[in-house]
């Protein structure tokens, strides 16, 4: 390849975190295998055609299985994505990502970035070991899409198994097969022969047009989430709170109900200050304020559309800015 043709390929900077795309086993069909274990540059070295695509230059953020992600390393994660994302020899950002939190990492920065240049989350099912791996594919994948301006603005993407998603509104929906993420309203698009194919945008704001950012954000507020089952009683809420929670998310059933025995306790905790969130535990489908419970009466906040995960990071980042119940709802339903 010419100087000339090198200098004209988009550069990609590769934003390495661990997870499976970077697991190894001790053989191509064993079934367990250790997360995080291959470093960046290797998963780079095992997809020679990308010097065809663009000029990716690796950095290894962290390595770890992403179980262990937590509040504090996505916020380090997006810090360095902002600082590799406001150089100008930097075009687009892929950062791969364990996916059993990819959905929550990928949602913080598509509120908190304050860039248009195209941000892509890939990951794998298989280890890098096994027979048919998926991580070489997504990473191609992943990098296509980044290295097209067709991805700009589009806020933080997903790309998986040749899906193009939202983080808005993308989740991991099955535990074992290739296709895991899926999300209620569809793909964006799809990646065709290594490029992208976008069908449909997200109207809801993000990244430039985010009333969120890094700037001032030391720490997520803590909030946390309790999953509703029949019979549940107030002892999660109680233990939330003692810890220090500034808000519950309540993953209720179906479209939001509260079960009789749980009001005391849950009025008991907002009196005290702690923002109670109806959300539902399905994941998908719009919750309607003041239907099924009495939110306006009890001043709860609710989710919209947002999925239990969605909903605790969008009410962090919002308590980080303000605790008026009035404010934060208008969040849920802008974003």
């Amino acid at each position: 390849m010419s100087a000339a043709a090198a200098r004209a390929r988009p550069r990609i900077a590769l934003l390495a975190t661990g997870g499976t795309i970077a697991g190894a086993a001790a053989s191509s069909t064993a079934g367990g295998y250790q997360a995080g274990v291959v470093g960046a540059g290797a998963l780079l070295a095992a997809v020679p055609e990308l010097a065809a695509v663009a000029d990716v230059r690796p950095e290894q953020l962290f390595a770890i299985d992403s179980k262990n992600m937590t509040d504090a390393r996505m916020l380090q994660l997006a810090r360095r994505a902002a600082e590799l994302l406001a150089q100008d020899d930097v075009d687009g950002l892929v950062v791969t990502h364990g996916t059993d939190t990819m959905e929550e990492s990928a949602y913080l920065l598509h509120l908190l970035l304050k860039s248009g240049k195209p941000v892509v989350f890939t990951g794998a099912m298989r280890p890098g070991t096994a027979i048919s791996a998926d991580g070489p594919a997504n990473l191609y994948q992943a990098v296509g899409v980044a290295a097209s301006p067709a991805a700009a603005g589009q806020g933080v993407l997903v790309v998986m198994n040749g899906s193009i998603w939202s983080a808005r509104d993308v989740a991991k929906q099955d535990a074992a097969a290739l296709q895991t993420f899926g999300s209620v309203y569809g793909p964006l698009g799809w990646v065709v022969e290594g490029r992208p194919r976008f069908y449909r945008a997200v109207s809801r704001p993000h990244t430039l047009q985010s009333v969120f950012s890094l700037e001032g954000l030391g720490e997520l507020p803590p909030v946390g989430i309790v999953s509703t089952y029949a019979g549940i009683g107030p002892a999660a809420y109680e233990a939330l709170a003692a810890a220090g929670a500034r808000g519950i998310v309540h993953a209720a059933f179906g479209g939001g109900t509260v079960p009789d025995e749980l009001l005391p306790t849950l009025r008991r905790l907002r009196a005290q200050g702690v923002h109670i969130v109806r959300a539902s535990r399905t994941g998908a489908g719009p919750l309607l304020r003041d239907a099924n419970a009495d939110d306006t009466a009890e001043g709860w906040l609710v989710a919209d559309d947002q999925s239990p995960l969605k909903a605790r990071l969008l009410l962090a980042l919002g308590l980080a800015r303000t605790a008026d119940a009035a404010a934060l709802q208008a969040m849920f339903d802008g974003y």
